[in-house]
């Protein structure tokens, strides 16, 4: 019974790992869709901001149109009301209103109506009669002096639909005279709507406040004098003067994403759309992407969180098969080539295995009694501690360590030990069964395979990857607190030349030389030297300046012409001699580099040296803006 407890126990792991694997890939899936779905909303609210400020721009565009008009008719209408309707008036009136109609290209036609409809003068094609016009009714039976703005007609003229502005003038008794009449063509208005592309299937339309279009673009001659009185915009009372909305148009059934604006002057109303279908065609295909890739990580994921939950499964089952032949132990433990003890919650070993002589060099009978923890190295010794500790208060049943530990014949050795917990019947934890073996051997094959990973084998000197793991380190380092980052390049002159003569044994002798040189001039903690390729070395200098930067680049070459490794081939000195360029740079004003702009200002000044004769420091201005220049020094 306890065993299969023991068991409904240990299967809520791989459960807990399914749960845990279900849930993160939910939670990227979730967060990557929020995401797509707010850039989405900020698509559109950038949308409707845009078509706000368009909308507002047109709207006063369509009141200064106007209040245009309303200037020319308001001082015809002064002028008549002072002269009368005489001829010789009417006369003087039609050259103002036709030089006022030649000064402004918006004005369609200016017009002087009597009280009985009839036509007295004009600029521009109108009508002979007017006694049945919608904004002469208006002024015949409306006392009111105020400019009127009918609704658009189309001329009987010309066949062009215009607007109308009109004021009332008086007779000298006060009565009805007429009017004077200013019109504005929808064309006009169209043509200038179309400098504004906001979209291949966009619109702009201005309404009459009664729901007639004035004038749109794009089919101005389709549309104008229709009517979206039936629209949101005019049947919805509690809409403000102002704001954005998404609709399906009455003229053309497309989705829309648009700004509309009220004037408060005149009896106005501005839209400006965007087809939302086009609008959102890029998001969709950038989001379609993204969430493909998101997709194919959260695949990722949940395939090896099936491989991690068949895993832990297995090693459950076979952590369950150990704690069911535990009456087996011994006869296991004894046949085993590691070393198997059983250690009580005192942490004193009650039993050893055979194998603890080949181990540690101790017989079974001379561990047990003691404590587990002697001959472990003291610096190894707390976390091996806090391990222990983890495993007795439940938080984990199996934990595995390496640490130092005394061997009683060989000194200090590395050992693996597997450790886990043993229980009562209770299910409380009485101590632990480990398993130990000896892994020096591994441990030093491993320490050296990290040293051949990092260095040179012909030097000793740092190689190339280790000299960029470095760069990179040290440049976040250099931007983090703001300091400073060196880099002298080192290149042996005429080495191809030195091989040549004297064979690869010699050449190979004269790199180690050198890379000494390099090495003992590279004191401090922080500095690396490194062998970048072939004959070419590198010395990284963090928290240095251009001056230091270049003392030491000097002694490098200085040392390297005196050591007196001779060179026949290098004429001017006689010697083997070396060519150093060097750099420096703030990484915390590069906006835009990285570490290769710092490489390339050193290999920069390095050309320079050997351009200039070879065996000389050569250093580069300091690096700004990522464009090095080099100088001599």
């Amino acid at each position: 019974m306890n065993v299969m407890s023991h068991r409904a126990g240990l299967s809520r792991l791989p459960l807990r790992a399914a749960a845990f694997v279900v849930l993160t890939c939910t939670a990227i899936l979730g967060i990557s869709g929020w995401g797509e779905w707010g850039s989405r909303d900020a698509l559109l609210r950038g949308t409707e901001t845009e078509m706000a400020n368009l909308a507002r721009s047109l709207t006063q565009h369509a009141e200064d149109s106007f209040d245009l008009l309303d200037s020319g008719v308001v001082g015809v209408v002064s002028r008549l009301e002072m002269d009368g309707t005489d001829p010789s008036t009417i006369a003087k009136l039609r050259n103002l209103l036709e030089l006022r109609k030649k000064a402004i290209e918006r004005i369609h036609s200016l017009a002087i109506i009597d009280d009985r409809g009839n036509w007295l003068t004009s600029a521009g094609t109108v009508s002979s009669t007017f006694s049945d016009d919608e904004f002469f009714r208006h002024h015949q039976i409306s006392p009111k002096r105020e400019a009127y703005v009918g609704r658009p007609i189309k001329s009987l003229v010309d066949g062009e639909w215009v607007v109308t502005l009109s004021r009332r003038f008086n007779k000298p008794d006060g009565s009805f005279g007429g009017v004077v009449l200013a019109t504005i063509g929808a064309n006009y208005l169209s043509h200038f709507y179309q400098q504004y592309l906001i979209g291949r299937n966009s619109s702009i339309t201005l309404v009459h406040g009664d729901g007639i279009i004035i004038a749109r673009d794009p089919s101005n001659d389709k549309f104008v004098g229709r009517s979206v009185a039936d629209g949101p915009l005019f049947r919805e009372s509690k809409l403000q003067p102002s704001g954005a909305y998404q609709f399906k148009s009455m003229l053309d059934g497309v989705e829309r994403v648009s700004f509309y604006k009220r004037s408060g002057r005149f009896p106005l109303l501005l839209i400006a759309t965007v087809d939302r279908q086009e609008l959102l065609a890029p998001w969709r295909a950038a989001a379609l992407s993204r969430m493909l890739f998101v997709l194919a990580l959260a695949m990722l994921i949940a395939i090896i969180g099936a491989v991690l939950v068949r895993q832990l499964q297995r090693g459950q089952r076979m952590a369950a098969a150990l704690a069911a032949s535990e009456s087996n132990f011994r006869l296991i433990a004894e046949g085993s080539g590691d070393m198997v003890t059983r250690i009580g919650i005192d942490h004193v070993v009650r039993y050893a295995s055979p194998s603890s002589k080949r181990v540690l060099g101790w017989r079974p009978n001379e561990l047990v009694g003691h404590s587990a923890l002697a001959g472990i190295h003291p610096a190894d010794l707390p976390v091996v501690e806090e391990t222990i500790n983890r495993l007795k208060r439940g938080e984990v049943d199996e934990v595995r360590t390496v640490q130092r530990q005394r061997h009683r014949e060989k000194g200090e050795i590395w050992v693996e030990s597997t450790m886990r917990a043993t229980r009562r019947s209770d299910g409380s934890i009485d101590g632990a069964i480990t398993v130990s073996r000896d892994v020096t051997e591994q441990k030093e094959l491993e320490e050296r395979l990290e040293a051949l990973a990092i260095e040179d084998s012909l030097t000793g000197l740092a190689n190339r990857r280790r000299f960029d793991e470095r760069l990179d380190e040290e440049w976040a380092r250099a931007y983090r607190d703001r300091s400073s980052l060196g880099l002298l390049m080192i290149d042996v002159d005429h080495f191809k030349a030195y091989n040549d003569e004297y064979g690869h044994p010699a050449g190979d002798a004269c790199l180690r030389t050198v890379a000494k040189i390099i090495a003992a001039e590279a004191q401090r903690v922080s500095d690396l030297a490194a062998r970048y390729g072939g004959e070419e070395f590198a010395v990284l200098l963090p928290n240095i300046d251009a001056a230091g930067c270049a003392r030491i680049g000097e002694r490098i070459r200085k040392a390297i012409r005196t050591a007196g490794l001779v060179h026949a081939s290098n004429e001017t000195a006689g010697c083997v001699t070396a060519s150093v360029g060097g750099a420096t740079c703030r990484p915390w004003l590069e906006r835009t580099g990285g570490p290769g702009t710092l490489v390339e200002a050193a290999d920069r000044a390095l050309y320079g040296a050997k351009e200039d004769g070879r065996d000389r420091l050569v250093m580069s201005v300091e690096v700004f803006n990522l464009l090095p220049m080099a100088s001599g020094q």
